[in-house]
């Protein structure tokens, strides 16, 4: 260090804003207090900065340290074969950013196969590789729908990580036991303590995860602080009934019809009339009852209606909202909030003990077929009642593809959804060799995965049609991503024969046949590639 620069740092006091000062201005125009301008100044101002820094460390106390980390919780399930670690790696690092069948090429969309593979690895019980959590986190961050099975997989140490990134937090919150203070749902005290301390979505956490565990004891802590609870938290904590809903739970739901928010009273008499033996589904019995009868006089037997002329208050209690939407008039409204609300079981013995089904054939009087159709269908998807659901649905084969009250798309898939899964790849392979594909993507959305045989040959089979007939081939690429996440593996080889560009018709959209080509190579690639990931999440046979 110079002499000049020696005299600077030892007679100045720390005067760093002062250096920062000249260093911006430059030292043409400003140069450090006791050095002279000219070319040895920049030296100088360094030398001083660096004398600066070293007396501005050297004063500071040193920080107390953190506590050490505890490591993560171990995760007691088996690891995954190797093979099936190395395709974990290649889904979770694919991004291909739009997917879906609209895409063109022929290579298989990755993290669409991923919910798949995490179905089967949870199956199985497998537990993930350390190193592959951050990207799988990363995966569950971006798409909410990956997140149960996501957490599920990635165990315990992924909350441990999450507890220290920001970005992962989300895990906290939607896994059960994920919160900071989450108790062992085995401790009665622990579990206390965090429903009386604990933020509201560790509680909504522990309650949905107790009641899957213990109906009961949920229950009896949730009716300890009811009162307690704001509007909106009692309406999130009372919907974590539905989980187990039984005849036990009716006497607290009772309670709550007298709640002070109108939204809190609709869901418990929502929940009180999917028990169809409840009092409350007793009282819209009798309503209902006195609204429909069966007016033998004509020639046909025919269903007459007269509706409520009013909304007492007695209904509202019960759930009946009195204020109609606008469209809508207020007795068919009110109509409608009853019939849904009756047990099924009403309208046998009401109309004459006539079955589920003889009761939809008959006609109904005074155009009121679709309100009092379209509640039974409400009403059957409440209740889960499949033998109303079948006489709804009707035959697949019928003229639009439904019974009177199916009157949407929609409602046939909710119908769909209270039968078994054979029934309903049955009913929607029926629909799709009588009317095609062009309505029936609502449809496969509801049928269980792998699609069953009959089910997978009608979509194959359908869209082989659409392609031979030149049809305009985007309009399938719905259909087509479908095939390729719910189609079983095992078609792959029965689809070779597709896989050639056709002959296009004279009226084909153009380059239909190139497209078709393209999707129909895709899907078999990607059949071919998940019947490998389930071969390699296959239990290694133990050696002889």
């Amino acid at each position: 260090m110079s002499r000049t620069t020696a005299t600077v740092a030892a007679s100045l006091p720390d005067q760093w804003e002062e250096l920062v000062t000249t260093a911006l201005l430059g030292t043409d125009r400003r140069t450090p207090p006791g050095v002279a301008p000219g070319p040895q100044a920049p030296s100088a101002l360094l030398d001083a900065a660096a004398a600066a820094t070293v007396r501005r460390r050297a004063g500071l106390r040193p920080a107390r340290p953190a506590e050490r980390l505890r490591p993560a919780s171990e995760d007691p399930r088996r690891p995954l074969p190797p093979a099936a670690a190395r395709r974990l790696a290649a889904l979770l690092a694919d991004r291909p950013g739009a997917s879906g069948g609209g895409r063109r090429g022929a290579a298989p969309d990755l993290m669409e196969l991923l919910p798949q593979w995490l179905q089967a690895a949870n199956a199985r019980g497998y537990a993930p590789p350390p190193q592959a959590l951050p990207a799988l986190l990363d995966a569950a961050r971006g798409r909410t729908d990956l997140r149960p099975a996501a957490l599920r997989f990635a165990g315990p140490r992924a909350l441990w990580l999450a507890r220290l990134n920001p970005d992962w937090r989300f895990a906290l919150r939607a896994a059960p036991g994920g919160g900071p203070s989450a108790p062992d749902l085995r401790d009665p005290g622990g579990i206390r303590r965090l429903w009386q301390e604990g933020l509201f979505a560790e509680r909504v956490t522990l309650l949905t995860a107790l009641r899957s565990r213990d109906a009961a004891a949920a229950r009896a802590l949730l009716e300890e602080t009811w009162a307690t609870e704001r509007a909106e938290d009692r309406l999130m904590f009372l919907d974590s009934l539905r989980a187990g809903l039984g005849p036990d739970d009716e006497t607290f739901l009772e309670r709550a019809l007298a709640d002070r928010s109108r939204n809190v009273r609709a869901t418990a008499a929502e929940l009180l009339s999917a028990l169809p033996a409840s009092a409350l589904a007793a009282r819209m019995a009798v309503r209902a009852a006195a609204c429909v009868a069966v007016d033998r006089t004509q020639d046909v037997p025919t269903v007459v209606v007269e509706a409520p002329h009013e909304c007492d208050a007695a209904m509202e209690r019960d759930g009946v909202v009195a204020k109609a939407p606008a469209g809508r008039g207020e007795r068919s409204w009110w109509l409608g909030q009853l019939v849904e609300a009756a047990p099924l079981g009403t309208w046998p013995g009401r109309l004459g003990g006539r079955t589920p089904e003889e009761i939809v054939a008959l006609p109904v009087a005074d155009g009121w077929q679709g309100e009092l159709h379209g509640a039974w269908c409400r009403a059957a998807v409440r209740q889960r009642d499949a033998e109303w659901s079948r006489a709804l649905l009707g035959e697949p084969s019928a003229p639009e593809a439904g019974g009177p009250g199916a009157v949407s798309l929609a409602e046939r898939a909710r119908l769909l959804a209270t039968l078994d899964a054979g029934e309903r790849a049955a009913w929607v392979a029926g629909f799709i060799e009588t009317h095609g594909l062009s309505e029936a993507f609502q449809l496969l959305g509801v049928c269980a995965v792998p699609w069953a045989p009959p089910l997978g040959r009608a979509v194959v089979d359908a869209l082989n049609i659409a392609r031979d007939a030149g049809s305009y081939p985007w309009s399938f690429s719905g259909v087509m991503g479908l095939a390729e996440r719910c189609l079983d593996p095992s078609e792959a080889s029965r689809l070779d024969a597709l896989l050639a560009i056709p002959d296009e018709p004279e009226d084909a959209a153009p380059g239909a046949g190139s497209y078709w080509s393209e999707a129909f190579q895709r899907l078999v690639t990607t059949l071919r590639l998940r019947g490998a990931m389930l071969a390699e999440l296959a239990p290694e046979e133990p050696a002889p």
